[in-house]
């Protein structure tokens, strides 16, 4: 057994590549001082602030245009970033120096925009999901291969160093073979009117995100597909979905604000997933169980024990871990500006997310598992 294989291994090993990392990135840094030109197309999602703030405390970037249909919306956030308001789309994508465009409006807007953006040979950010169905996000990753363009997307859990431990665990096989694996990604939008109509503050009202007809989902899926990302990124696609959605407090109509699906996987692992807008709290976010290890995440701190991996154990949390990546909307600036090796999502993997998610929703529907569309 190769030192790598233990905990101890893993750690000396990862740590040398983030050095390694850093010290690349430190040159490259060095090296470029010219921005990267881009544009925000749609101000209307939630983590659009966050977004903002992340461009405007960057010296590399420009954001030259903003637009959004809603004016309060484009003014608000076009002035965070110091963008120009664009009058129309089309003016964006026809502009040679922007390089790649930043798509954070509504669900349903994204196949249009996605579309027209990757035949303009724009680099696309495009916050998830991809698509309302299936069947659109596989149009949407098909277009975007083929114009050969930098793509990703939110899924910001694949930073987070607990998550790229265990990924590593289970690609060594640390887990022996994997029996069952739980994920939650809960909070308390619905119980704290996150999703309410602002009168006064039209540019910070995410109301459309709570109905179904323009965000593709509900809770379930909104906060979900982060969760489930995770678990096909360490497991493999999924095969069948068994799901069931509900309404809790009504304070969003008939938009459900909870859900648990039963997940069969390709490789014959049976997952569960549970996310929602109506949780007091979310203490244990990933839990894997196979035939040789366990491991678990409760209140941000990982416990794994394996026989492969001497000295691991479950009485203490995993410790000294290195840092991951930086958030994927770096991640995608940084490949825009030449720097290799940014660990994107790829348009297959974010489609997919989309077509297991339609089958939990088909399965609420109906009663029954429903098999995922490829």
């Amino acid at each position: 057994m190769s030192d790598t294989t233990t905990r101890r291994g893993f750690l000396r090993a990862a740590g040398a590549a983030g050095a390694a990392l850093a010290a690349g990135e430190r040159l490259e840094g060095a090296q470029d001082t010219a921005k990267t030109t881009l544009a925000l197309v749609g101000c209307a999602h939630i983590h659009v602030p966050g977004f903002t703030k992340q461009l405007a405390e960057r010296p590399d970037v420009r954001v030259k245009w903003a637009w959004d249909p809603d004016p309060a919306r484009v003014a608000k956030w076009g002035a965070e970033v110091g963008a120009r308001t664009a009058p129309s789309v089309g003016e964006i994508l026809a502009d040679p120096e922007v390089k790649g465009v930043l798509i954070a409006s509504e669900t349903n807007r994204h196949r249009e925009l996605v579309l027209a953006a990757a035949k303009a040979g724009k680099h696309l950010f495009v916050e998830k999901p991809l698509g309302v169905t299936g069947a659109e996000s596989r149009a949407m990753a098909e277009a975007i291969e083929k114009a050969g363009v930098l793509f990703t997307t939110g899924y910001f859990m694949r930073t987070d160093p607990k998550v790229l431990f265990l990924r590593e665990q289970v690609a060594k096989g640390a887990f022996g073979r994997v029996t069952h694996a739980a994920a939650w990604n809960c909070h308390s939008g619905s119980l704290g009117g996150w999703f309410d109509e602002k009168p006064g503050n039209v540019a910070e009202t995410w109301r459309w995100m709570a109905d179904p007809k323009i965000a593709g989902v509900g809770a379930f899926g909104d906060l979900g597909t982060h969760s489930l990302d995770i678990l096909m990124w360490l497991l493999g696609p999924v095969e069948s979905v068994s799901a069931e959605v509900r309404v809790v407090t009504g304070r969003y109509g008939d938009c459900d604000e909870t859900g648990t699906a039963m997940l069969k996987m390709k490789d014959g692992v049976v997952a569960t997933l549970v996310a929602g807008w109506v949780d007091a709290a979310n203490p244990v976010t990933l839990q894997i169980a196979g035939t040789e290890g366990h491991a678990l995440i409760v209140r941000d701190q990982l416990y794994f024990e394996s026989k492969k991996a001497p000295g691991s154990g479950l009485a203490e949390p995993v410790k000294g871990l290195p840092p991951g990546p930086k958030h994927p909307l770096q991640q995608w600036v940084d490949a825009i500006g030449g720097r290799p090796g940014q660990p994107l999502v790829t348009p297959r993997e974010a489609a997919a997310r989309v077509a297991a998610m339609e089958a939990a929703y088909e399965s609420a529907r109906s009663g029954r598992f429903v098999s995922v569309a490829g």
